[in-house]
C-alpha cells in the first residue's frame, strides 16, 4: 500500500550536493515526491511502500554526500500525496534561517581531473566547481543556499551549463556554483599601474608562472581573497616581499605544485597527509628535519625548523601549479596586520606598492577568509588549530546548547572572531585579525551586518570582554545601547575555560582549567595569564595562579622580551641585564619598577622572559615569535632526564623561582636546549601536580600558549590513566574561541 512521508533534515546540507543526491537515490528505490531546501535544511516528501520508503530512508542517513553533515533527521507519515514523479523543487522560506551555513570546499579530484584534461570543456577553466566543491561562505549574501543567495547569481548558466544542472545522472547536477569559460567568471592579468596584458585564457597561467619564475610579485584573487605569491626559492624576491609587505621576520606560508612535490622535500605523517589533502586544505605546519628541496629558508620560515605549506584548493591555484615546477610562497594579500583584500579596488590601492602584476577576477567576495592554519604535536600527533578560518567557518558543531535567549559575543581584540547564537546553532567567524587596526575593526563591523542579514534578526543579548579599551567592548556597549539589548561583560580567561568546557560539553563534570596566555584583564584589574579554575555545578572560581610580577610599559613589555626578564629579574642576574639594557634605560625602567602598580601573572610573558634570559630573542617582530623560537629549539626530549625549576609552591607559582634556577643553569653552563626542556617540562609537572593534589579526574585548557606543541605532548605523556585532559581541536586555544567561550559563559555559568 502506498504511503507519504514527510523527512526533514537539518545540518550542514545545503550547498552540498544534498537534493541531487536525494533524487538519484528516490529514482534508485522508485520513490515519488519532492526534494527541496527550506529556512530549517532540507524536506521530503516521499511517497511509496513503508518497505521501500524505509530503505530509501535509511540509505539516505548511512550513506549521505561526502562534505555533508546530518546533525539531526526526522520522519513522519502524512496523509498520503499523489506524485507522479520525483522532483527537486524551488526552495521555500517561510521562516528565519535555522540550519548551518556552508563553508568553502577545496577543489575535488574529478573537477581536477576536469580543468587538466584537454577534450573537457572546462579544460584550464579556473572556476570549475561541482555539488562536492568549490565557495561556499565565500560567496555567501543570504541563505537558503540557491544561485540567487549568491554572489555568482550575476552570472548566468549557459544552455550548455543548464543542460547539466538539470541532468540528473551529471555531477553538476544542481550545483548552484555552476559556470564555464563561456558563461562564467573573468580572470584576467594586469601589471601594477592596472595595463591589462592581452592574453587568451590558456596562455594566462603559463605568463604567471614565468613571471614567478622571473623573481616577480604576483597579487592573485583567489577565490577567498587576494594572496601575494613569489618564487620560494628565490632569497632576492622574498626579502623585497618581506620589506614592502613590512613583515621581517614572521614566517610565509608555502603553496606546493603537487602531493608529490611536496613529499619528495618533505617528510610528513599520515596525519599531515590527510589534513593536507582535506576539503578544508589548511596550511599545516611540518617540520624541517630531513627537508630536500632548494626553498629559501632563511628568508621563508628565519631561525625555524618548520615550515607552513599547503597544496592547491582551488581551480585558479591548480592551474597556476600545473605551470610550476617549484613551490612559491602564498602569503594573505594585505599589508602587514590589516586584514586580506578581496576587492580589486582595494587590492589595486594597498598592493599596488608590493605586487608587480595582478591576477584578477571579477567575481564578488562577500565573505574574505585567510587560510586556516593547523599544527600537530609531534609525539602524540595532537592537531592545534592556530587559525579557524577558511574550510571550517562559519559553522560550530557538537555545541550542546538549549536556550531560547539569542545572543551574540563579539570576543576580544587580538585574533578576533564573532559568535552568534540566533537558532538552534551556533555560528562562528572566520577569523578577523587584531580590531587595533582600523580596516580590521571595519570588517569586525561588516562580519556583526552581516550575521543580522543573514539570520534577520538582531541578538537579544550582546556578549563582551570585561576590559574596558577593548575596541570589541567599547563596540558592543555602542550596540547595546543603540539597539536597546542586555549587555554583559565576560572576565577574559574565564571565557577561555567556558570555550573549553562548551567544546567538549563538560560543564556536568567537576574540571581544573588551566588558562595560560599573555594578556587578559583580570577581575581583580590585574593582567591575568597563568590561571588555574575549578568549575564545578555552574560556577568557575579561580584556584590557583602564578604569581604577581610587574607589568611595565604598556604594549612595548609584549613586543620586548627583555622587559618580561627585567621585570621578572633579581639583582642575581644583572650582569645579563647589563648586556640587554644601556645604563640610561636600565636606572629609568627599574625606578618604573619601584613605583609601577599595575601587575600580572602571565605566563606568556614568563615565556618572553625565558627567550631573553637565554639570548634567543630579545625582540618580538610578530606575536609569539619568542615562545616560537624558543619552542623551535626543542628537537626531541626524554622525561627521564627534566627537572622542574619549581621547588615548593601552595596557592601561587613563583615565575622569578623560575627564572633564578633557570639562570643558575645557564652558570653551570648547560645548554640552551635542555634548559628549555626542563622549563616546559616545570609548566607540564606543576599542571599534573595541582591536578593529582587536588584530586581532579577532568583537565581541560585553553589559551595561546597550549598552541605550544612540546607542552602539549609532555602533558599527555605526564599524565595518568585516571586523569581525562581536554584540548580544543575545533577551536583555536588562542584569543578566537573567546567569542565562544563568553557565549558558553553566559549559557552556562551562574553570574
Amino acid at each position: 500500500m502506498l504511503k507519504t512521508y514527510k523527512i526533514l533534515l537539518s545540518g550542514q546540507v545545503q550547498g552540498v550536493g544534498f537534493r541531487p543526491f536525494v533524487f538519484k537515490l528516490a529514482k534508485k528505490h522508485t520513490i515519488k515526491g519532492t526534494v527541496s531546501n527550506d529556512e530549517n535544511g532540507v524536506i521530503i516528501f516521499a511517497s511509496q511502500t513503508k518497505e521501500l520508503v524505509d530503505l530509501f530512508y535509511k540509505e539516505l542517513l548511512k550513506t549521505p554526500p561526502p562534505v555533508s553533515n546530518i546533525i539531526s533527521s526526522k520522519i513522519i507519515e502524512i496523509e498520503p500525496i499523489n506524485f507522479e514523479v520525483f522532483k527537486i523543487i524551488p526552495s521555500t522560506k517561510k521562516g528565519q534561517v535555522n540550519l548551518p551555513l556552508t563553508p568553502d570546499f577545496a577543489i575535488c579530484d574529478d573537477c581536477k581531473n576536469d580543468i587538466q584534461d584537454s577534450k573537457n570543456r572546462r579544460f584550464n577553466y579556473p572556476f570549475t566547481t561541482c555539488v562536492n566543491c568549490g565557495p561556499r561562505w565565500a560567496i555567501t549574501q543570504s541563505f537558503p543556499f540557491e544561485r540567487n543567495h549568491t554572489s555568482i547569481n550575476e552570472y548566468k548558466m549557459c544552455s550548455d551549463c543548464e543542460d547539466e544542472y538539470k541532468n540528473s545522472s551529471n555531477r553538476r547536477f544542481h550545483s548552484q556554483t555552476n559556470t564555464c569559460n563561456f558563461c562564467g567568471i573573468e580572470l584576467y592579468l594586469e601589471t601594477s599601474n592596472s595595463q591589462k596584458i592581452p592574453l587568451k585564457p590558456e596562455e594566462i597561467f603559463k605568463k604567471v608562472a614565468l613571471f614567478l619564475k622571473q623573481g616577480k610579485i604576483i597579487a592573485i584573487k583567489n577565490t577567498s581573497g587576494y594572496l601575494l605569491c613569489c618564487n620560494a626559492e628565490d632569497d632576492e624576491v622574498i626579502k623585497k616581499l618581506r620589506k614592502l609587505k613590512n613583515r621581517p621576520k614572521k614566517p610565509f606560508a608555502i603553496l606546493y605544485p603537487s602531493l608529490e612535490k611536496l613529499q619528495n622535500e618533505l617528510e610528513i605523517n599520515k596525519e599531515q597527509r590527510n589534513s593536507l589533502t582535506s576539503t578544508q586544505r589548511p596550511i599545516t605546519i611540518i617540520s624541517l628535519q630531513n627537508c630536500k628541496g632548494n626553498i629559501a629558508l632563511k628568508e621563508v620560515a628565519p631561525d625555524l625548523n618548520q615550515l607552513g605549506v599547503m597544496l592547491p584548493y582551488t581551480g585558479i591555484l591548480q592551474l597556476l601549479a600545473n605551470e610550476l615546477s617549484f613551490p612559491i610562497v602564498a602569503t594573505s594579500g594585505n599589508i602587514h596586520g590589516s586584514p586580506i583584500l578581496s576587492s580589486r579596488k582595494k587590492a589595486k590601492e594597498e598592493l599596488s606598492q608590493i605586487a608587480d602584476y595582478f591576477l584578477h577576477h571579477n567575481l564578488k567576495i562577500t565573505q574574505p577568509q585567510d587560510d586556516s592554519v593547523l599544527k600537530f604535536s609531534f609525539k602524540f600527533q595532537k592537531p592545534i588549530l592556530f587559525r579557524r578560518s577558511r574550510g571550517y567557518a562559519p559553522n560550530y558543531f557538537n555545541a550542546a546548547i538549549k536556550s531560547s535567549k539569542k545572543a551574540m559575543a563579539f570576543g576580544a581584540d587580538l585574533k578576533s572572531s564573532i559568535t552568534f547564537y540566533p537558532n538552534q546553532y551556533v555560528y562562528i567567524s572566520q577569523y578577523l585579525g587584531n580590531l587595533e587596526n582600523f580596516d580590521v575593526y571595519n570588517r569586525f563591523s561588516e562580519m556583526v551586518n552581516s550575521f543580522i542579514k543573514i539570520f534577520e534578526q538582531n541578538p537579544q543579548v550582546v556578549l563582551v570582554d570585561k576590559h574596558p579599551l577593548y575596541h570589541s567592548t567599547t563596540f558592543g556597549k555602542e550596540f547595546s545601547k543603540k539597539n536597546n539589548v542586555r549587555l554583559v561583560e565576560i572576565q577574559h580567561h574565564k571565557a577561555h575555560f567556558a570555550a573549553v568546557l562548551g567544546e567538549h560539553n563538560l560543564f556536568d563534570k567537576k574540571v581544573l582549567g588551566v588558562v595560560f596566555d599573555g594578556t587578559g584583564y583580570g577581575d581583580d584589574n590585574a593582567i591575568w595569564g597563568g590561571e588555574f579554575f575549578n568549575y564545578e555545578a555552574n560556577e568557575i572560581n579561580r584556584i590557583s595562579h602564578f604569581e604577581y610580577f610587574n607589568w611595565l610599559l604598556g604594549d612595548k613589555m609584549s613586543k620586548e622580551p627583555r622587559i618580561s626578564l627585567l621585570s621578572l629579574a633579581t639583582s642575581d642576574i644583572d650582569e645579563i641585564l647589563a648586556s640587554k639594557f644601556t645604563l640610561k634605560e636600565l636606572k629609568t625602567y627599574k625606578t618604573l619598577k619601584q613605583l609601577n602598580n599595575l601587575k600580572t601573572s602571565s605566563v606568556g610573558r614568563l615565556f618572553d622572559a625565558v627567550a631573553s634570559i637565554l639570548n634567543i630573542t630579545d625582540y618580538n617582530s610578530y606575536e609569539g615569535e619568542a615562545a616560537i623560537l624558543l619552542e623551535n629549539l626543542v628537537a626531541d626530549y626524554n622525561l627521564k632526564y627534566c627537572k622542574s625549576y619549581i621547588h615548593n609552591f601552595e596557592r601561587e607559582i613563583s615565575s622569578k623561582e623560575i627564572i633564578n634556577n633557570i639562570a643558575i643553569d645557564i652558570e653551570k653552563g648547560i645548554n640552551k636546549q635542555k634548559i628549555i626542556v626542563n622549563f616546559i617540562f616545570t609548566l607540564a609537572d606543576l599542571i599534573i601536580k595541582i591536578a593529582k593534589t587536588n584530586n581532579y579526574k577532568h583537565v581541560a585548557f585553553s589559551g595561546g600558549v597550549f598552541q605550544n606543541s612540546t607542552l602539549v605532548d609532555m602533558i599527555l605523556e605526564l599524565a595518568s590513566e585516571e586523569i581525562k585532559l581536554y584540548f580544543h581541536t575545533n577551536l583555536a586555544p588562542n584569543d578566537e574561541n573567546i567569542s565562544f567561550g563568553q557565549l558558553m559563559y553566559y549559557l552556562h555559568i551562574k553570574n
